[in-house]
């Protein structure tokens, strides 16, 4: 998963906020860099979790660094991978680079801001997905999911 960027997130300090993102799935647990004083912040950070079930969520949580008390929260979000995972196990191999193979659209089970489309692209399932936060006034994250196969690995 590449952790793109966040847009318009919430404030939690008289200048802004030092936002990272915590991704968790199952009993993995992943961070990115802490974005000194930015609410839009970039990270285009790589996050690689080993998927041995692919009805568990992602779970997705953003907070402010604080140096002298506790991180504040700055929202959360959960992603079903299971449309992702699906559209892996398929052979797109004949198909056109570029080719829209699955489209997921926002529903109470999953935190999408808009349509999500998984693409055959440069020979690899890829989405692209814009994730509004929840229990927050404002805020979204956009991410990158990419399958890698890792022989050996455990996982799929």
């Amino acid at each position: 998963m590449r952790v793109v960027r966040g847009v318009n997130l919430a404030y939690r300090d008289a200048t802004g906020s030092d936002p990272y993102v915590v991704v968790r799935m199952g009993n993995q647990k992943l961070k990115t860099s802490v974005k000194k004083n930015n609410v839009n912040p970039v990270w285009n950070e790589d996050l690689t979790l080993t998927v041995s079930n692919p009805l568990q969520q992602v779970k997705l949580k953003v907070y402010d660094k604080d140096t002298f008390s506790r991180d504040d929260k700055m929202g959360d979000a959960e992603i079903d991978i299971e449309p992702f995972v699906e559209a892996v196990r398929m052979n797109y191999s004949d198909i056109p680079d570029g080719t829209i193979v699955k489209t997921v659209y926002p529903n109470r089970q999953n935190c999408l801001a808009d349509e999500s489309s998984i693409i055959w692209r440069d020979g690899q399932v890829a989405q692209d997905i814009i994730i509004r936060l929840r229990n927050v006034e404002s805020g979204e994250l956009e991410l990158q999911l990419q399958w890698i196969s890792i022989p050996g690995a455990p996982g799929l």
